[in-house]
């Protein structure tokens, strides 16, 4: 994540909405890169419809979500989403 990266309120609502999911279904499996990229566009279009600022807000949350680490739990990856959502930076 860029240390300039300015969250607009949608991509912190969606990181939130990523990190609920996350901590709700099976908190303890491996994340996983996939995961991350599917969701983003899934909870994008659930806000937004298919649209382009759907678009707009899945690259936005992509940029503020960090690739997955090797190793990393769903719960430990809603953990890592939730500081980010609330600005503090890893």
């Amino acid at each position: 994540m860029s240390a300039s990266l300015v969250l607009t309120d949608d991509t912190r609502l969606l990181l939130t909405r990523l990190a609920d999911h996350l901590d709700a279904s099976r908190p303890t499996a491996a994340m996983r890169e996939e995961i991350r990229l599917g969701r983003a566009l899934v909870l994008a279009e659930q806000l937004h419809g298919p649209t382009e600022r759907a678009f707009t807000a899945e690259q936005a949350l992509l940029a503020a979500a960090p690739r997955v680490r090797p190793g990393q739990t769903r719960g430990e990856y809603a953990a890592l989403l939730r500081l980010i959502a609330q600005g503090v930076t890893p």
